[in-house]
């Protein structure tokens, strides 16, 4: 697994044989945040990365200058290796939960910036994650929302729903959230529940 641009970049970390994640290809990655990086400014930006499996995402965003990251991931030995890599990289950015993805959006109160889910392609209720996301209205003003999934999924008729890449057999649907300029109050601010 490869760190393919910023403070971390051609950083190589070995995933375990053993494990079942499905990190996403470099080729899409890199292609992928090509196209984020006309869209957002990294640096100042909270992200959250949902079933992180190897960290690959949140690794990419620290890189890239996030001042938080919210890692996610409930399996033993995945959470342990993105804590080994944490403490590897000396980051404190990265801000890991174990804990499962679902348990996680329907309990948090803190918003984001950027957030990426990547589940298992064979998760039953894979077509919830992104009516949840943004049902539950998790985004900041100006933010971005991606969804890796199989080809059979087609979540264009969503609200916030920007586009659709595919590079290879990997496809991301891509939402944002229009920036709003109002006046904030102090009703408005959302406490952090994971510090």
């Amino acid at each position: 697994m490869r760190i393919i641009s910023g403070k971390y970049k051609s950083r190589r970390f070995e995933v375990p044989k053993s494990f079942k994640a499905r990190p996403t290809t470099d080729f899409a990655k890199e292609n992928l945040f090509n196209v984020l990086g006309n869209w957002m400014d990294w640096e100042d930006c909270t992200a959250l990365d949902l079933f992180a499996g190897t960290g690959s995402i949140s690794y990419e965003l620290l890189s890239r200058g996030c001042n938080e990251v919210v890692c996610i991931e409930k399996d033993n030995a995945h959470y342990a290796f993105i804590r080994k890599v944490k403490a590897e990289l000396q980051d404190e950015n990265l801000i890991t939960v174990k804990t499962d993805a679902f348990q996680y959006l329907a309990s948090t109160k803190q918003n984001f910036d950027f957030i990426f889910a990547d589940p298992p392609y064979v998760l039953k209720n894979l077509a919830e994650i992104p009516k949840i996301v943004l049902e539950r209205d998790l985004l900041n003003p100006g933010g971005t929302f991606v969804m890796e999934h199989p080809k059979e999924y087609d979540f264009s008729s969503l609200p916030g729903f920007e586009q659709q890449r595919i590079y290879g057999a990997v496809n991301f649907s891509i939402f944002t959230r229009p920036s709003v300029k109002k006046e904030s109050h102090p009703s408005d601010k959302i406490p952090d529940s994971n510090t």
